[in-house]
């Protein structure tokens, strides 16, 4: 059986109805434009250690399909991982005899760069925001004093606050997906299981957030003029013209996530309370991810032992 039809096999027989649908169209176009025009056509038997090396290799050097120069490391260990979950089901169901997946050599994942906003820069930033007539623009402040991420802001309903207890529960976004060849956006269950969260609001927010309740006309705390979601890509653009507004430099929007993050530590907030607030899977993740903003810690835990030294 050539890979093609097995891969079709496979990702709509055995992994379609157990995986989410934004990850089935990722798998999807993974196929498509990467794996099928170069694999595609070769026997699953024929398929040897070589000839996989030699595609992670190509994808490494030139695998950027627009610009033709090197595809990102992690993207690349995106579609060796599901080149190995296919190929091996294929072994296990005996419809290959061999399967050299093992053997293929790929770059360790790198933990991408937290890049967080300066104190004065968020200073400006939820000034701006707050005293803008757009009242879209809060949605900003709530990221920058809970973490939550840009789906689940824009996902997120007036009955998601919780006015009397002071909270915020997270538990749906909206992520973008191609639907025969369009983009469309689709609501779902959060990320993982420990991002269906209850984040407490300081009271300062929830006093911001009544008013704009009271001034919407939309089940959505973030919508457009008509009541509907907004498309994350708007939002995207509505943010960067925050930024150069301020004249601050320009930063992705996920960077609002790493900035409360970086501010919790700063405040002395624990690693397992900030990692349930951010919906991690474990205080691991968060450790790992902002061990960068630990310094001033380590730099104070030091100090303390330092003062045991007595030099006469």
């Amino acid at each position: 059986m050539k890979l093609s039809k097995w891969l079709d096999i496979w990702l709509n027989k055995y992994q379609k109805t157990v995986i989410k649908l934004r990850t089935f169209t990722f798998y999807q176009e993974i196929i498509s434009r990467h794996i099928n025009p170069i694999l595609g056509n070769y026997e699953l038997d024929e398929l040897t250690g070589d000839i996989l090396q030699d595609f992670v290799i190509s994808k490494l050097n030139n695998g950027n399909l627009i610009t033709n120069k090197p595809l990102a490391d992690n993207t690349v260990i995106s579609i060796v991982s599901l080149l190995k979950q296919a190929i091996k089901k294929a072994h296990y169901m005996g419809i290959s005899k061999n399967e050299h997946t093992s053997h293929i050599k790929i770059p360790r994942s790198k933990e991408k760069e937290v890049s967080a906003f300066e104190v004065e820069e968020q200073k400006k930033i939820e000034q701006y925001c707050l005293n803008h007539y757009r009242n879209n623009y809060i949605g900003v402040v709530i990221c920058l004093y809970t973490g939550i991420r840009l789906g689940e802001l824009l996902a997120l309903t007036w009955e998601d606050i919780d006015f009397d207890r002071n909270t915020l529960t997270i538990n749906k976004t909206v992520s973008v997906i191609k639907v025969n060849g369009v983009n469309v956006s689709h609501v779902d269950k959060p990320k993982t299981k420990q991002s269906n969260r209850c984040i407490p609001l300081p009271k300062q927010l929830i006093s911001i957030l009544k008013k704009k309740k009271k001034q919407s006309k939309s089940k959505y705390v973030i919508s457009t003029i008509d009541g509907n979601m907004v498309q994350s890509r708007c939002y995207q653009k509505s943010f960067k013209s925050i930024l150069e507004n301020c004249n601050i430099t320009y930063r992705n929007f996920h960077s609002l996530r790493h900035t409360f993050a970086t501010r919790a530590l700063e405040l002395g907030i624990d690693i397992k309370t900030l990692s349930e607030i951010l919906g991690h899977k474990n205080p691991m993740v968060t450790l790992n991810r902002y061990s960068h903003s630990l310094l001033g810690y380590k730099i104070d835990a030091m100090n303390r032992i330092g003062k045991m030294l007595e030099y006469k």
